[in-house]
Parts: C-alpha cells; structure tokens; sequence
C-alpha cells in the first residue's frame, strides 16, 4: 500500500513539475522580444534592459541647431526621440517622446495615427528655445510588426520633413475686420454663436467632478471654437474636452479635415471622470471650419 501511495505521489509530482515548466516556457515565450525584427522595422538600433525586458530605441536629433535661453543645446539634453518596447502577454506594449520642430508636429502626427500609434500628449518641454521645439508623446499596445513598422515611418516622416523641406503657408489677414456670415457657423455646428468684437464663439459644456462635486461649463470644462475673418478667408482655433477614449477619434477626425494640433494635455487633476484637452488651428472658408469642427464633435458622440 505505501509502495502503491509512494508511487502516486511521485506521478503526482512529476506532472506539477511538467505543468510548471511548461508555464515557465509559455511565459519566456510571450516576454520575450524579437529585438532583431524591431531593429529591422524601425531602422534604427537598440538597446535591451534585461531587469525590466524592455528593448529602447533611440534617434538623437542632431540635425538641429537649438538655442535655449542662449544655451546651444546637444541631444543628451532633452532633443532625443525615444521608443520603447515591451511584451504585453502576446501583444506589444510601445511607449514613447518624439522630438519634432514645428512644421513637422502635424505631418508625424498623421502618420502615427494611420499607423494605429495613439498619440497621447504634445507640449513643449522647454521656454525660451530658437527653433521652437514639440514633443509628442506615443503609445499603442498591438502586433509587434504593425507597430514597429509604425514607428519606422514615423522615423522616415521626420527625416523627410527635417530641415525645413516641410513650409507651411499662411495667409495673413486683419482678424479685426470680420465679415463672415455666424449664421453658417451656427446651422453646421447647432450651436448658437456668441460675438466678442470681431471674432464669433462657440462653446459646448462638458461635465467632471472634482472632489466628488460637479464642474462643468463655466469652470472651463468645455469644447469652444472661434472663427474670424471672412466667409472664404477664415481662421478657427479652439480648445476640444473630451474623454481619454474620445481623444484618438477627435485627432482623425480633425486632421482628415486639414486642422492642424497644436497641443495635447491636462488642465487638471484627480477629476473624475479624466479630462484631456486639445489645442487646434485651422483656416479656409467658415463652411469647411465649421464642418471639420463638426465632424470632431460627432466623433465624440459616437464614442
């Protein structure tokens, strides 16, 4: 009979023993990181932190000659892109801070976001900086190729657009002789418009709580555009709240639409539910402004 138990137990053992091992494999298996396939994908080399499994690629921006506050600035200063990579059971976790100028803010944007990257802030880190300097923030959890091949091109998109390949033109005009139409504003977006001198205002209320008591409207949690200018010859900027998950949707839909991202952050903290803000900058005629600040609303609304 003990021969009979003794035997069991050994079995038993055995097959715990396997179990775990296989688990151990299994596991290994999903950490493990295809450094060699993202080095490919990206085109550009990296480096392994074996304590948190973590692969970080680096492009140091030396194409660029910035001053801040009469300080010549190297890249171990702040002016490096960086992303990093890890395993997320068996998907791909990828965070990161692109160094970009101005011009070349929205072009990267876009393709990070036809890329499936989510962008998830765009500030400045510095004051005082010649040439004025952004910085995007990225992150995404998917297939490794598709993401790493999405970081490449956000790498290729840089070095076309560095050294000033990429202009901008901007029509100048007085925004203190307004002349366009509100009631175009009004009927595309369906909100009623509010005039302060020359410029026309909309503004949408949205509601958090802050120390479990209502904010909303009036205490700044609130989309607005304003629009001035001429029926044809218009200039729109504004300020979108949405929801962390309404973010990535309100970016597409007003870069689909020509409008340019000029910031992406917080105004507070420890509200409830999250709020982000979105800075934005359009021109064209008051018609297609107002359909593309529209088009960001129902985006929203489809959340």
């Amino acid at each position: 009979m003990n021969m009979i138990r003794w035997y069991q137990a050994s079995m038993l053992l055995c097959a715990l023993v396997t179990v775990h091992s296989f688990a151990q494999q299994e596991q290994s298996h999903l950490d493990s990181l295809n450094t060699i396939k993202i080095e490919r994908l990206t085109g550009v080399k990296g480096k392994l932190d074996t304590a948190e499994n973590v692969f970080k690629i680096s492009v140091p921006r030396t194409d660029l000659a910035v001053i801040v506050a009469g300080i010549k600035m190297v890249p171990p200063m702040g002016l490096t892109s960086w992303v990093a990579f890890k395993s997320a059971g068996d998907q791909i976790m990828v965070m990161g801070d692109i160094v970009l100028l101005e011009q070349q803010v929205n072009p990267v944007l876009s393709i990070a976001l036809d890329n499936d990257i989510k962008i998830t802030a765009l500030h400045n880190h510095f004051l005082w900086d010649t040439p004025k300097v952004m910085f995007m923030h990225i992150g995404g959890i998917g297939d490794l190729e598709k993401l790493a091949t999405g970081v490449g091109k956000i790498f290729l998109e840089i070095k076309n657009t560095s050294g000033g390949k990429t202009h901008v033109s901007h029509t100048p005009f007085v925004s203190s002789k307004t002349s366009l139409d509100p009631k175009v504003i009004e009927t595309i977006i369906g909100v009623p418009v509010e005039k302060a001198s020359e410029v026309y205002k909309v503004t949408i209320g949205r509601t958090t709580a802050m120390a479990e008591h209502d904010a909303g409207k009036t205490m700044g949690v609130n989309t607005w555009a304003a629009f001035s200018g001429s029926n044809k010859n218009a200039v729109v900027d504004g300020d979108f709240a949405m929801l962390e998950s309404e973010l990535q949707g309100v970016l597409k839909a007003l870069r689909s639409t020509g409008i340019f991202i000029t910031a992406i952050h917080h105004h507070m903290t420890g509200e409830s539910p999250k709020i982000v803000f979105l800075h934005y900058w359009g021109t064209g005629s008051v018609s297609d402004l107002a359909k593309a600040i529209k088009t960001a609303l129902n985006s929203q609304a489809s959340d």
